[in-house]
């Protein structure tokens, strides 16, 4: 259900002390002439606080309270997702990895669009900081619905994070409903292969699948946006993998770093790299027939298209970078 109209508005009551009265309109008040000592300056009015923050708040927890707040049909909490889960990622975002994002214009204000990135850094963190860059960068603040592996909804506590923030399993069905309805849709074709692969491999894309994405861009008639993430390769370099340890947690891989498991917890904080994420020129999907939708050759050759406009934007992004920290 909706909140109500006056739930984010604060109401602000007046204070009135009894014995202390306003003198009569003829009566002119005295001031007391304010003394300051040398090197002494006059008191500043206290800022006050503020109200419509404060009004939010207390209509958050009075809706988690009574249960009035509202999700979509896949569990996406907007405000959830906006007050409590956004906040400690934009630290990351402009204070540790001091991201740079640019092409957010390429990015429609309303409808549907698939954005279509690389994957690397042992953690997926870039997933994150991918659907951070499109809510704050972009004038509408649009949210990026994310598609997970199964893993992700299997872990506790993090699927269920995944589920409010507005992620789904990455499936073609939920792809296109999700497209249909115009949303942002977020993809991330290497799966486990790209995050998971050794720090000499880094920033050679990997194998993108049977192109299902494009499928579901197709049938939803929605432009495609490569996107290209340059640091987050260097957040955890990856320099061997526990296989026996990966299987007994039902894990695609037990990552060696530098720095992890040797320093244990400390070893697990990210390397503070700094990153560029580019939003790059749409590829318009619309113009084709619904005979074309069942041409595997133009599935193909959409799907190589994405994935070397990525590639060079890549290319092109190392070749311009100074240092993995600046």
């Amino acid at each position: 259900m909706p909140l109500p109209a006056d739930a984010g508005e604060a109401q602000v009551i007046p204070l009135h002390r009894p014995g202390r009265e306003r003198p009569p309109a003829t009566v002119k008040p005295v001031e007391a002439p304010v003394v300051s000592l040398p090197g002494q300056t006059a008191p500043e009015d206290e800022p006050e606080p503020d109200a419509d923050v404060v009004g939010k708040a207390l209509a958050f927890l009075r809706g988690r309270l009574t249960g009035d707040y509202a999700v979509d049909e896949f569990g996406f909490d907007r405000e959830l997702t906006d007050l409590l889960l956004l906040p400690p990622l934009r630290l990351l975002y402009q204070k540790w990895f001091r991201v740079s994002a640019s092409g957010a214009e390429h990015l429609p204000s309303e409808g549907g669009a698939l954005i279509v990135c690389n994957h690397s850094g042992t953690v997926p963190l870039d997933a994150v900081m991918t659907a951070l860059a499109v809510h704050d960068e972009h004038p509408a603040h649009r949210h990026l619905r994310m598609l997970g592996a199964d893993l992700v909804f299997r872990t506790p506590l993090i699927g269920a994070l995944a589920r409010k923030s507005g992620q789904t399993l990455a499936c073609a069905s939920d792809a296109e409903r999700l497209l249909h309805s115009g949303e942002l849709v977020g993809v991330w074709p290497e799966g486990f292969k790209g995050v998971g692969k050794p720090f000499s491999a880094r920033y050679k894309l990997q194998r993108f699948g049977r192109g299902g994405f494009v499928t579901a861009a197709l049938r939803a008639g929605v432009p495609i946006i490569p996107c290209s993430i340059v640091g987050a390769e260097e957040t955890y370099p990856k320099i061997g993998d526990i296989k026996p340890l990966a299987r007994l947690l039902g894990l695609p891989y037990f990552p060696v770093t530098p720095f992890f498991p040797l320093f244990g917890a400390l070893g697990a904080i990210p390397l503070p790299t700094k990153w560029y994420i580019e939003f790059g020129e749409p590829i318009e999907t619309g113009s084709y027939s619904a005979e074309d939708l069942d041409d595997p050759m133009l599935v193909f050759n959409l799907t190589d298209q994405v994935r070397e406009a990525i590639q060079q934007a890549l290319y092109r992004r190392l070749a311009q970078r100074e240092s993995v920290f600046r």
